[in-house]
């Protein structure tokens, strides 16, 4: 399925005509039109619009791959609500155990694939500095640094879930991931060396 397919349904799900859409956006309908039919692609802040008003995520709207199911769950949370407890890292990881408490929940370490452009001013601040890594490396994993990700196995089921700092995000696996390493969206996973428990 393509970002202009999600996008389509997407909207149609949360019951707004593409003119709503394009109003609570400020784009004009046209932008809508063009996206939806896969003529013109939202630029990023477009992009972030789209997922905050139509509750789905960016990477959602990306991962033309199918990894992902279309089945998403975004639930506030208030992160003081929550306690460290155990050998526990910390209160993201008391998120996903208070909402899957029988489940095998491995955390995931993220880093953002980089651009061509961050590559090659990596490369070159590289040069100026004596930094022994890839600089535009550095830049994605701080950028990323407030999430938290889990892989999380229910019965058959396998859910990707995200904790931010204000909510869970849940979503189904359209097939089970195995690997140690993987990508969805902009972003490179693998599954962590240490399994967290209460």
């Amino acid at each position: 399925m393509t970002l202009a397919d999600k996008l389509r349904e997407a909207r149609k799900n949360a019951g707004l005509t593409q003119n709503e859409l394009a109003e609570k956006l400020c784009v004009s309908r046209q932008a809508i039109t063009k996206w939806e039919t896969g003529k013109g692609l939202p630029d990023i802040d477009n992009l972030r619009a789209i997922s905050r008003v139509l509750n789905v995520s960016v990477d959602f709207l990306l991962d033309e791959a199918e990894v992902l199911d279309k089945t998403v769950i975004r639930e506030q949370i208030n992160l003081a609500d929550y306690e460290k407890e155990g050998k526990l890292r910390n209160k993201k990881d008391a998120v996903v155990y208070a909402k899957y408490p029988d489940s095998d929940i491995t955390p995931l370490l993220a880093k953002k694939k980089s651009t061509k452009w961050q590559k090659v001013f990596g490369e070159l601040l590289g040069w100026f500095t004596d930094a022994p890594f890839g600089t535009d490396e550095v830049f994605n994993q701080i950028s990323d640094a407030h999430n938290a990700y889990y892989l999380v196995k229910q019965g058959d089921v396998q859910i990707f879930v995200t904790v931010t700092d204000d909510f869970i995000e849940s979503k189904v696996m359209a097939k089970e991931i195995s690997e140690n390493k993987f990508e969805i969206g902009e972003y490179t996973f693998q599954k962590a060396a240490y399994k967290d428990k209460k």
